[in-house]
This record gives structure tokens, sequence and C-alpha cells, in this order.
């Protein structure tokens, strides 16, 4: 008899168990002679759940916590529910005790556990799926380790339903509350604070459903677009038959990516699953985690019965993003970029943000501030938003700096990233003036300046901290550009001594904590503004060239648009040097260019200096992108890896922000700016949602001058600045 502490587990888990990933299922019946008008239930587990309800997919979870804080998520079951019996089914993933091994986002607490409050607690059966082998999808660095070889047990198809015979299977035991963490007590769990994902059902149609005995089947399947879905594959005899699932992103020409549709003389790449069929007449093989591809390559070896495929459906799944904001320009080949971006924000957002869902799917801080900006003027939506600053704010360490990316179980650190989360607590407070948040945050942001200022040169700019990622503790990583591959995203000159870039960034973070500190009469703001003048003061001393541009490090000659980006927006240049700099970083060689994960911060620099009308030219990656077959934005315009990468979302805040113009003038949208940038564009016209309701703007080029027409209602309108309104 199992008592209330709503936390169950497997009778056995042996020494093998604790060193591989494993899938455990958990099932019960309950019984209704008369349905409820409500089922509400709480669950979790150790460490991700799927549930189902009478063999339907209802929900996964919890939201990625980490070992100081774990969740819980609350469900009514009753839509799901019918008279008699009732099948509650439950699949467990547990990442092993090894933290290089299992998803690196994923925390563990040493075994399989369920949390099902509300389910009651007795007549649970459990079993260990110990034939699904979860392998690395690469030999050194597999953040991801969700792919499957699978021989499944006979014991387990259909054990989603209520008629499935599950006396083969074992009584599922209490889990001791000594032996749990004090993080999973039950008490101690943390309610879902942001919502749950969306699972909207798709179906491909299959080319081929009868394979004969003994024979050999390939075939791909398109998608139409770059998709993260949970898959599933229905099956029919074929016993001993192995299926390969490849997962692909594009096709792949010999001399790199182009065209991403050219199947002719280009070849898929990605990960695959691998599935020995059983031969049952209702065999389902759904792989665990959710999978991202443009492309399925299905391949199928029969043995000696033949195979009927029954369907072969997903599950489309991900944060429930509603963009709201809309933006017409006079350039029509925006239109299809905003849509590019769009989808890849929404690729990119699950439970956290995530840098790239096909490969790595870890919520890095510099990427996740862009997406959340993103987020902010196309949704006025900061629930997840919220989540991301406060996993960061979990992720620091004793020196003050964070893990480049969290949750994750492995250390990891960029130390400019850190910077990218000031920006985070400041756009927050722009877009929604939260104090409270601020507040809280201002401890972690203070250890990151501190950091920094404990490593100043005796010329008072920052030193060289960190190298080249698996060879330095720390990676001064700043961009995917072409001429810094070999250092793997590190400016040249930071490996021969101190480069600008990382005193530019702490710069630029010691100005916005200033602004946070002022808006909550923090008294550090004082200390803040003269540390970051005596910085402006050294870089320019020490990083300034006779020619007045910011070289990558004292004494260096290497020159970089990102140096003269962000002299421009810490103000180390001033205006006149500024638009010099930036004229000739734009038109001249010799620069290192800014790839698409620094873009945002190009536009900033080009708009404040008065060329926003140069960004014409930089949305050529875009516009190439979309000519190659491109559904969501890449990694990176120079050697690209990922096809879907939201820091490259750009459009999401150009349009609104920049071109319609609409920004927060003030903390909290309490005063609504509405200057728009024309550039190049002669027209643009839209509506951009703010947290307090919608704005539209019109504005034409007409003989020189700019012609703007502001529709919202009274109460939004009286938030616009005068000059706006004018």
């Amino acid at each position: 008899m199992l008592t209330n502490t709503s936390w169950i587990e497997t009778p056995v888990w042996t020494e093998e168990d604790k060193l591989t990933t494993r899938i455990v299922f958990f099932r019960k019946i309950i019984r209704f002679k008369e349905l409820p008008e409500s089922y509400a239930v709480r669950i979790s587990a150790c460490s991700r759940y799927k549930l189902y309800i009478n063999g339907t997919f209802v929900q996964y979870g919890p939201i990625k916590g980490d070992a100081s804080v774990w969740f819980a998520d609350e469900l009514d079951l009753s839509t799901y529910l019918k008279k008699g019996d009732n099948c509650i089914a439950v699949s467990i993933l547990c990442p092993p005790e090894v933290l290089s091994k299992g998803n690196f986002s994923t925390f563990r607490f040493g075994r399989a556990r369920l949390f099902a409050e509300g389910f009651g607690t007795d007549g649970w059966k459990c079993f260990i799926e110990r034939g699904t082998e979860i392998f690395q999808e690469e030999p050194y660095y597999s953040p991801l380790q969700i792919h499957e070889i699978s021989i499944p047990d006979i014991k387990c198809v259909g054990w989603t339903n209520p008629a499935f015979d599950d006396r083969a299977w074992e009584s599922a035991v209490e889990s001791p509350r000594e032996t749990l963490p004090e993080t999973l007590l039950p008490e101690n769990l943390a309610p879902r604070d942001i919502p749950f994902m969306q699972l909207s059902p798709h179906q491909f149609e299959l080319p081929q459903q009868e394979i004969p005995a003994n024979s050999e089947c390939v075939f791909t399947l398109d998608a139409g677009e770059e998709m993260c879905a949970f898959l599933r594959l229905g099956l029919s005899g074929g016993k001993n038959a192995q299926i390969e699932l490849l997962q692909s992103e594009c096709y792949v020409l010999p001399e790199g990516k182009r065209n991403r549709l050219d199947s002719i003389n280009g070849h898929l790449e990605g990960y695959a699953d691998h599935y020995k069929v059983i031969g049952a007449s209702n065999e389902v093989y759904e792989p665990y985690w959710f999978r991202t591809f443009r492309f399925l390559r299905i391949s199928i070896q029969t043995a000696d019965e033949p195979l009927t495929l029954r369907f072969l459906d997903y599950e489309e799944t991900g944060y429930p993003l509603e963009i709201k904001t809309t933006i017409q320009t006079s350039d029509e080949s925006l239109s299809a970029i905003w849509d590019i971006c769009a989808r890849t924000l929404r690729r990119c957002m699950q439970e956290t943000y995530t840098d790239c869902p096909f490969y790595e799917q870890l919520q890095f801080i510099m990427d996740t501030r862009a997406q959340i900006l993103f987020t902010y003027t196309s949704a006025a939506d900061d629930r997840l938003a919220r989540r991301a600053i406060d996993d960061f704010s979990r992720a620091r360490r004793p020196d003050g700096l964070l893990n480049c990316n969290y949750p994750n179980v492995n250390e990891f650190v960029i130390p400019g990233f850190a910077v990218f989360y000031i920006m985070m607590v400041y756009d927050h407070m722009m877009h929604f003036g939260d104090k409270e948040l601020v507040q809280k945050n201002l401890p972690v942001i203070d250890g990151i300046l501190s950091f920094f200022q404990s490593h100043l040169t005796a010329d008072g700019i920052v030193d060289q901290i960190g190298g080249v990622i698996g060879v330095d503790p720390l990676w001064s990583f700043i961009d995917w550009a072409e001429e810094w591959m070999a250092s793997k995203g590190v400016p040249t000159a930071g490996l021969f001594g101190p480069m600008t870039m990382e005193s530019l960034l702490y710069l630029l973070g010691m100005q916005l904590s200033v602004a946070l500190c002022a808006w909550i009469g923090n008294p550090k703001e004082t200390e803040y503004q003269q540390r970051a003048d005596a910085l402006a003061k050294a870089i320019r001393n020490t990083c300034m060239n006779a020619d007045g541009l910011l070289v990558d490090g004292p004494g260096r000659e290497e020159k970089s648009q990102h140096c003269q980006v962000f002299g421009v927006l810490t103000n180390v240049l001033n205006p006149d040097e500024g638009r010099r700099a930036m004229e000739r970083c734009m038109s001249e060689p010799g620069f290192t260019h800014c790839t698409v994960s620094m873009a945002y911060y190009l536009f900033r620099a080009l708009e404040k200096t008065g060329l926003y009308a140069l960004t014409d030219g930089c949305w050529d990656i875009w516009r190439e992108m979309i000519r190659n077959g491109c559904t969501t934005c890449i990694e990176t315009d120079k050697k690209p890896r990922s096809e879907c990468h939201a820091w490259g979302a750009l459009a999401l805040y150009e349009l609104p922000s920049a071109i319609l113009g609409v920004r927060p003038a003030a903390p909290g949208y309490e005063t609504i700016e509405v200057s728009p940038v024309p550039g190049y564009l002669t027209s643009a016209s839209g509506t951009v949602h703010t947290p307090h309701g919608d704005v539209t703007v019109s504005w034409k080029q007409e003989n020189g001058k700019l012609k703007t027409e502001i529709d919202c209602l009274p109460e939004v309108f009286s938030r616009i600045k005068a000059d706006a309104k004018q």
C-alpha cells in the first residue's frame, strides 16, 4: 500500500540503469461510473514525462529546472476521460548520473521517478524499457543525446491503451521521503510559470505503404518547412524489419550549403533513429523527444515478413507564441524575410529559448537576449523571457560570471555573454517596467560587473580573460566571422592579449546598469557611472589608432566592424567619429564584418549614425537565404551549420521598432516613442503590439519629407511622446 508521498518509482534500479539514459513506463487504470466535471492533477517526473490518456498524447514536461528548483504541472484531464476504464500512462526519460552522458540541459536526480498527485497512489504498474539505447549524436560535443536505437519489448506494445495486459509488469513502489532531494519534496515543487507547449497534428502522405518481405525501400518526405515535432510511425507485421528515420534540415551540395532543395546534386545530412520491428498488428514507434526536420528519409530493410506502414504523423510543438505585430513596406522582399524570421523564433522557443532546435537546444545568453527582444516587439509577451532571466540568475558562478547557457549540467563560460544578461534585464525594464524583477537581479549584475572590474590591466581596460574553446578555461567568443573561424569565433587579437570587444561589452553593461540603478534609486548608480567614464577614457587611450578607428586590441592592426559598432553604441566614439568609422567599416576592405549574430547591433549603430539606408545591402544575407530555399534563418552566413538560429530573426525588431519607429521611451512603455527610420524605404505601414495596446503607424516619403499618421486607442495615444503626435 502506497502512502501519499505522491512520488513513485520502479522497485529495482540497477547500476547499469544509473549509467545510461532509461525510458520507464508507468500506467494505471481509473474507472468512472459517471464522468467528473473536472479532474485536476499535479504531475512531475525525474526528469521528463510524457502523459497519455487512453492512448492519446496529452502533454509533456515538466519545464526544465535544476538542483535548486523543480517544477510540477497542473492539468485538468476531464476532457480526455470516458465512462468505464481509463488508462493513465506516463513515460519517463531519466538521463544517467554521468553528466557528460544524456541531454545537457536536463538535470537528473539519480533514478526515474513519477510525481502523480491527484491520480491516487495505488495501482500503478511500471516497466523499464531497456531495449532502447540513447546515443551521442557526435563523438566529442553532444548536448542533445536524444536519438535512439530501439529494440522494443513485446510486453510494451499498446501499453497506453486501457485493454493492454500489464500483468507481466511490476508494481510501482513508494519513493521514501528521506531519499528525495529537498527540491523534489512535494511541498517544494514550483508551479509552472509559462504556458504548456502547443501540440498541433500533421500527417505525411506515404508514397508506399506495403513493403514486401526481404526487400529494401527508401523514400524522403518533405514537411515544407523547418519543423519541431513528435514523430509517430504506425506499423503492422514485418517482424525483424529494420527502419531508419533520418531527420535533416536541408540538402547539402559537395561544395557546401547552397540550394537547400537540390535533391539531384545534394545529399541529406542529419541524425537518425533506428527501430527493429516486433511484428505486431498495432505497433507504433514513437521516438521519445521531439525531432527537428525539414526532410525525413525513411530507410527500410524487411526480413521474412512483409511490412505495412499504417501512418507516419507528427505533432508540431513549441511555445504558443502569438505574433500580433504586422507590417508592410515598400520593399516587398522584407515580407518574406519577416515570415522566415517569425518561423525561426517559433522554432527556437520551447520551454526555454534555444539557440538551435536541430543541434543543441541550449539556452545561450547572447542568443536569448535577441530572441527576447524579438518576442517583445512582435508579441509583447514576457512569460518565457521572465523564465529565462530567472534561469540565468541561477547560472551564477562564484567568480560572478554566468554559465553562458542554462539550464546546463556542465560548466560552459563565455565571459562577454554575461553582459547580454544585463541587456535582458534592461530590455524588460523598458518594455514592462517591473521594479521587483530589476531589484532581484541587481546582485547578479553587480557580480558580473565586479568580475570585469577585477580583471583590468594597468591601462584600465579588460585584460585577456579567455581564449579558444577546448584550449582555455573561458571562451572569448564574439562572432562567427570568417577571419575568426580558425580561432572559433575569437578575434585574433584576443589570442595575444586584451581584446577591445570585451572592454566595450563591459562598458555597455555598466552603462545599462547605471540606467537600471537610476530607475529604482539604487546608490550603485554613481559608482557604475564613474567606472564607466574611466573605462571609456582607457579604451580611447589604448585601443584607438591614428585614423580615429578602434582596433581589435591594444597595439594591434586588425580592425572589425564589431569594435566600431560598439564604439558607437557606448559613445566611446563621438558622433562625428562614429559616423566616419561606420562609413569606413561598411565600405572599405580590411575590416572583419559582423555576421548574422551581430546584425542587430550593426543596425543599431547604422541607425545612430544616420546611415540606416545602408541596411538595404545588409538584408542581402536574408534575401539569399530565401533564394536558397531556407524557411528559417541560418546561424551564420559564413560556413553555416544550423539552418535555424533565432539570433537571425532580426526583422521582428527592425520592422516595428526602427522602420515603423514604435519603441518604449521610458521604462514600462510609460511613454511611447514613434520615430520612423525610413532608411532606403519610401513607405511603410503596420500595427505594433505593445504591452499597453496596439499602435498603428503609416508613413510615406513625399518630396523629401516624411508624412506620418498614427492611430491607436485614446489611452494608448496619451502615452505617445508629444513630438511624435505632431
